[in-house]
């Protein structure tokens, strides 16, 4: 088994590990706020870590455009920059590019995105200057970045795509991966950070199947399934993972990539996987949407941050902190939830704030919503430890 991932226990397919980086270890499940620009919505990096995040996603493609990758590595990479001192996976930037490329071009205008022989030729959804990414730009800007763990690029078609659309992007992904592996080992990049290799393939189970063959034969140090929740149903998408699942290497972590629900999560953890990303606890505490956990649920065990996650009964609900219903209610979120919010703030003011448009009201939920994921997260590894 790598040195950099040992599983300490299993509860079924599920899995409960320990992921080694130049910057500490990752018990794994973990789940990683986005700071996709170097920060993460409306908290601080000290923050993150008094919630309990063990590590974070920064993204290629955003931090390449503004301020610049070797702006950041002058300043000694993300961390240094943001005041985070923890482990950092970067994604190769690559969703980004399509998916703000077809974005771009749905409103009409049209070449804001080319695959060439090299890589993708793009222009900046910011100003419409042009730039190419390539598999090897990709590992050097994340190396550049300070990254611990880097995606390699691909390409990750919106769905429903068709066949000969999904067979093409496969093919290139995999071409993409080569490449990237050999940029990585000819300039002593896997020295400095773990690769991943992704799996695409989308919907189609038996192309899912043989990418999955393919981008496991090469050498890397843990493997992505990519190309999820990104316009199939959510049956499609568990789907992929379950298909996936078993044509991952057992000695190397697993990565989710952009999922997802609490639930998704859960069903993913059950199959195997070790590691998520998801903008959801983000973007959902900015319009009003707030976790919580089920108070009467069978098997819930109150306690500071402490909750149970049933496989028998819902466990947890989300509720619109805008909604009137809320207006007189002199409670925390969650009474069980030890975050800032709702140790010193009430659903009542809450939901003033939000009423108000006051920008704190986005923060404080922001908090409560990462705590409860990254609680989340805690919460299954314990049950894994112990079957």
């Amino acid at each position: 088994m790598p040195s950099h991932f040992t599983v300490t226990a299993c509860s079924g397919a599920a899995r409960a590990g320990v992921l080694r980086t130049a910057h500490g270890d990752v018990p794994t499940p973990c789940f990683m706020p986005i700071a996709t620009v170097g920060a993460v919505h409306h908290v601080s990096a000290g923050e993150l870590r008094e919630m309990g995040a063990t590590m974070i996603l920064a993204n290629t493609y955003h931090l390449m455009l503004r301020p610049g990758s070797q702006h950041v590595a002058e300043r000694g990479g993300i961390q240094q920059f943001m005041r985070w001192d923890g482990p950092l996976l970067t994604d190769s930037g690559g969703f980004q590019v399509f998916s703000l490329g077809a974005k771009v071009e749905s409103r009409g205008a049209k070449g804001f995105v080319a695959l060439t022989d090299d890589g993708v030729r793009f222009r900046s959804h910011l100003d419409g200057s042009t730039h190419e990414l390539t598999p090897e730009r990709a590992m050097d800007i994340q190396r550049e970045l300070g990254s611990d763990i880097a995606m390699v690029l691909d390409v990750c078609p919106p769905q429903p795509c068709a066949p000969d659309a999904l067979a093409r992007a496969v093919a290139t992904t995999t071409a993409w991966a080569q490449r990237s592996i050999a940029h990585a080992e000819a300039t002593g990049a896997r020295s400095h950070m773990r690769i991943f290799g992704i799996v695409q393939g989308g919907a189609d189970a038996a192309l899912r199947c043989a990418h999955a063959a393919a981008i496991t034969a090469l050498p890397f140090d843990g493997f992505a399934i990519g190309g999820v929740a990104v316009g199939e149903s959510r049956e499609e998408m568990r789907r992929a993972v379950e298909v996936t699942v078993p044509f991952l290497p057992e000695d190397r972590p697993r990565y989710l990539m952009g999922v997802g629900a609490p639930d998704d999560i859960v069903h993913a953890v059950r199959c195997g996987i070790d590691m998520f990303d998801c903008v959801l606890p983000t973007r959902d505490a900015r319009h009003g949407r707030l976790y919580r956990r089920i108070s009467d649920s069978p098997d819930a065990s109150v306690g500071a941050g402490r909750f149970q996650i049933s496989n028998s009964a819902p466990w947890y609900e989300t509720i619109n902190i805008r909604n009137e219903r809320w207006k007189g209610i002199d409670e925390p979120i969650d009474p069980t939830c030890a975050c800032l919010t709702c140790r010193n703030h009430t659903l009542a003011y809450l939901r003033h704030l939000a009423a108000i448009g006051e920008p704190l009201g986005q923060r404080l939920a922001t908090v409560h919503n990462l705590t409860f994921y990254l609680g989340c997260m805690r919460e299954l590894r314990a049950q894994i430890m112990v079957g």
